[in-house]
Order: C-alpha cells, then sequence, then structure tokens
C-alpha cells in the first residue's frame, strides 16, 4: 500500500508544474474550457502540451515518449486537471487508444501513430458503444466484412467524446457473426476522415458533447487491425481494467470540492460555515482513501499486475465520490446574475451536468458491483 511519493517522484511533479505555470499555458487552458453547453476546440492546447513533452512521458523513446514510468504519467494527469486543463483528450488519445497500442500493437502500428499521438498533433477516440448495446460490448452489432486484403465496417457507435475534432477512431467490431456473444470480435483503427464516416452531435446537457458516428461501408485495410482477428474481447477486457484505474474521476471530485469550498468563501467570506464542515471532512476523507485506490491500482500496472477487482473498487469509488460531490455542491448558492457568476459557480454548474456520465462511462457502477460480487462469491465458495 503506497500512502507517500518518493522523492524522485517530488522532483518530477515540481518540474511539471513549473512548465504548467507558464502564461502561454494558462491561456491556452482557459481558451480550451467549456462553459455553458459551448465546447471549443482544445486542440491547440494540446499541440503546446505536445511541445512542452508532458502527454506521454511513459512511453518508449522511439515512440516519442520519454521511457518514464507509469507512474511519473499519472502524477501529469495529476497536475494537468490541477493546472486546469480539460483532461478529455488526454485519457482518450494517450491513457487509452496510445496505451491499447502499445499493448497490442505491431511495430508498425506504434511507429506509425504514437509519435504523433505525443506530439499532440493527433487524436484519437474510442468506438466502443451502439445504442441498443449499452454496456454490454457482447451485444455490439456493427460488422467488419472481408474486402480484398482489407475489410468494410458497418455500423452505428454512440456516446463518445472530442469525436469531431479527432483523426483516429479505435472500433469494435464483429468479424465473425454468429461466433458466440463474446467471440468474432475484433478491433480496428479507423480514418476518421474516411469515406463512410459520419460524426454527429448527441444533444445533450454537458459542456462536453457526446457524438453518434455512423460507419457505412468504411474501408480499413489488413494493417489497421489491432491484435489478432477474432480475438478482441480479451484484449478489450484487458484495456478496460487498465483504463479503470479511477485517477481521472478523482480529480474530477477534487477539483468539483474545491471549486465549492471556493464558491462558499466567495458567497460568505465572513462565515464560518460550520453547518457544513463535518461533510467538509468527510468529502476530504473519502478524497484520500479515493487517492490511496487509484495509486494502489497505478502501482500495480506499473508493475505489470492487473487486477480486475481492484480496478472495479478504485472505479465504483471514484466515479460515484465524484458524482456525490457534484450533487451536494449544488446546494451552496451562487451569484444569480451571470455576468457576476464566479468562475467556481461556472465550475459547479458544469460539474453538475456532467456528473450523471461518470457513473456510465468505462463500466456502469452495476458492473463495476456484478466484478466485485463475483470475486467475493468466488472466495466464499473456496472457503467451503
Amino acid at each position: 500500500m503506497r500512502f507517500g511519493f518518493t522523492e524522485d517522484q517530488q522532483r518530477f511533479r515540481a518540474e511539471v508544474r513549473r512548465a504548467l505555470r507558464s502564461a502561454e499555458v494558462r491561456a491556452a487552458a482557459a481558451e480550451a474550457t467549456g462553459a455553458d453547453g459551448v465546447e471549443p476546440d482544445a486542440r491547440p492546447l494540446y499541440r503546446l502540451l505536445g511541445k512542452l513533452g508532458l502527454l506521454a512521458v511513459h512511453w518508449p523513446v522511439q515512440f516519442g515518449g520519454e521511457g518514464r514510468p507509469l507512474t511519473d504519467a499519472a502524477i501529469i494527469a495529476e497536475e494537468l486537471v490541477r493546472a486546469g486543463v480539460p483532461d478529455t483528450f488526454h485519457v482518450n488519445t494517450v491513457q487509452i487508444v496510445g496505451q491499447f497500442l502499445l499493448m497490442a500493437g505491431n511495430d508498425e502500428q506504434k511507429r506509425r501513430y504514437l509519435p504523433a499521438l505525443a506530439r499532440g498533433e493527433s487524436f484519437a477516440s474510442v468506438l466502443y458503444t451502439e445504442p441498443d448495446a449499452a454496456s454490454d460490448l457482447g451485444a455490439l452489432r456493427a460488422v467488419a466484412e472481408p474486402d480484398g486484403d482489407g475489410y468494410r465496417i458497418t455500423g452505428t457507435k454512440v456516446f463518445s467524446l472530442k469525436t469531431r475534432f479527432v483523426d483516429l477512431g479505435l472500433c469494435a467490431a464483429r468479424t465473425t457473426p454468429g461466433a458466440g456473444k463474446y467471440r468474432g470480435i475484433s478491433l480496428f483503427l479507423i480514418d476518421m476522415g474516411a469515406p463512410g464516416v459520419t460524426v454527429s452531435v448527441i444533444p445533450g446537457v454537458g459542456d462536453e458533447h457526446f457524438h453518434r458516428v455512423d460507419l457505412d461501408s468504411v474501408p480499413v485495410s489488413g494493417d489497421d487491425l489491432l491484435g489478432p482477428r477474432d480475438e478482441g474481447w480479451p484484449l478489450l477486457n484487458e484495456a478496460l481494467a487498465i483504463e479503470r484505474t479511477g485517477l481521472d474521476y478523482h480529480l474530477k471530485a477534487e477539483h468539483w470540492l474545491q471549486a465549492a469550498l471556493d464558491a462558499l468563501i466567495d458567497g460568505d467570506p465572513g462565515s464560518s460555515h460550520d453547518d457544513r464542515l463535518e461533510q467538509i471532512g468527510r468529502w476530504y476523507g473519502a478524497l484520500t482513501a479515493d487517492h490511496v485506490l487509484a495509486w494502489e491500482v497505478l502501482t500495480g500496472l506499473a508493475s505489470d499486475r492487473i487486477d480486475q477487482v481492484s480496478t472495479a473498487v478504485a472505479k465504483y469509488h471514484s466515479s460515484e465520490l465524484a458524482q456525490s460531490i457534484a450533487a451536494w455542491a449544488v446546494g451552496i448558492p451562487s451569484p444569480e446574475q451571470r455576468a457576476n457568476r464566479i468562475r467556481a459557480a461556472v465550475t459547479l454548474d458544469s460539474a453538475y451536468r456532467e456528473a450523471p456520465g461518470l457513473t456510465l462511462s468505462a463500466g456502469t457502477s452495476e458492473v463495476m458491483l456484478q466484478i466485485m460480487a463475483a470475486a467475493f462469491d468466488s472466495i466464499g465458495q473456496e472457503e467451503h
């Protein structure tokens, strides 16, 4: 169990903080932050972060990284959020699709895609969820039909983020229909500018927009198959566990609680807010535990240990905590006049609209509970 950081990690964190305090980064982060349902283009900010070498430090040098440990990448992720950098591009491009390429891609695919992702010159999104499949990827219907040396993919994907800004999609599709619910699924890298790809916005209340992606016989080459054909399900299971560190949700919870405290102070600077102190203390205690859970998963991943139960616990706890803090903060008064709204109030307004989706993405809370329950049931059977 980790309860502190090494001196090297603390020095590295200080270096990252200094880089993120520059006037150029602060201005770009402000321009990239959405509010009131408006989603700006965050790519200029990420190109700047790429020039500073702050996007993929744990990747091998030959693929655009610095060969640093995964824990250093987690430190950067923490400091990006604390510096006001919207994190979705980082989560999707680097932490999910980039990590998937490192895990399952061949050397040619890594050389083709990873350096541009690390420089902030290219961006990626995940195309898993479908209108009738919800969180059950075993119910997906998108089909990849053989076409010469490649495939043509047809289907519809929903609820992806930043998709209208990205160049690359990691898509799950069936290459052997009828093989079984969790069999015959393959993974592909799709050029989002290819013929047959149509991206549209799904109306919603969040500042980040969900998208619908219609794939109409989209051509992909055999070189765009990621991992073995029909072996997508085991890869997806492993990748989802890596995705569920809980750190990104923890950082949202931390950011939203700080915004709530700023709003309290701004609303009544002279008050000690005694009626809220107990709950605030409970939130801080929960955040501390949440941070330990996330870093327990991260240190395991850094040692090539993937524990499905630990990741489910971390994801469940962090997403539920962030959602609870956002709901609690609704009771904090804020100025009525939009022109007078402080930054904290804008953040909390955005948080309330974003929070419901946190317990759905990367696996619903119900799925996380099922994973935990199955593990406990297995332990009980072994004891008897």
